[in-house]
């Protein structure tokens, strides 16, 4: 049985078990014939398969990023794919190959903020969180990018403060710490407590640095 006949698709299940099951077995085995096969299915005309097929990589991204890394320029074109399940689960898919793709991603970094604008919340959050691994490889990025993650954390609705906060910090350094916390403490008082709380965390990380 070739590797997509496991798909939940093609198992007739409705659940997302057996491609996180083929994930986790992939990615185990470093099965690089097996990722490329899942792959190349990320075009299949049937939307089911192709939707299954990106589960199964984004899964694999979690556990062993360098195995779909080699596929960015696939999950940066369906980012404009009428799909929203194609389009939250590609930005997913980015965000766990950022570190080791931060060049690919970058030259597209003006596409990414414009589906970030427009996108589900899913691909919001991964969105941004994409953008700040990128940010943090080189100092060139970080100058580009973090003006607009800071943007988002001045506009963002409060519920979602603790989480962009949380993303982009992998992006502040000594440089911009300030401008970062004062954005921050500035929206601290539409906070409930749970949520100050992980915000005031996040500003305690970058007070540490020397």
């Amino acid at each position: 049985m070739s590797v997509l006949q496991r798909i939940a698709y093609y198992q007739n299940r409705r659940d997302e078990a057996p491609n996180q099951q083929l994930a986790r077995e992939l990615a185990a085995a470093r099965d690089k014939n097996g990722v490329r096969e899942i792959a190349k299915n990320l075009w299949n005309e049937n939307a089911h398969v192709s939707n299954d097929c990106l589960k199964v990589l984004y899964e694999i991204g979690y556990l062993e990023p360098a195995l779909i890394a080699p596929y960015v320029n696939d999950f940066l074109k369906l980012l404009t794919q009428k799909n929203n399940r194609l389009v939250w689960g590609s930005m997913i898919a980015l965000s766990t190959i950022a570190a080791l793709q931060a060049t690919a991603i970058f030259k597209r970094v003006d596409e990414i903020t414009s589906v970030i604008e427009r996108g589900s919340v899913i691909t919001r959050d991964n969105g941004i969180k994409t953008l700040a691994i990128v940010a943090a490889q080189s100092e060139t990025y970080r100058k580009k990018i973090f003006p607009y993650l800071v943007k988002q954390l001045e506009t963002c609705r409060p519920k979602e403060i603790p989480q962009y906060a949380e993303h982009i910090v992998v992006a502040v350094n000594t440089k911009n710490r300030n401008e970062f916390v004062r954005v921050l403490e500035r929206r601290l008082s539409e906070m409930p407590p749970s949520r100050a709380a992980r915000i005031r965390r996040v500003i305690k990380k970058t007070n540490t640095w020397n």
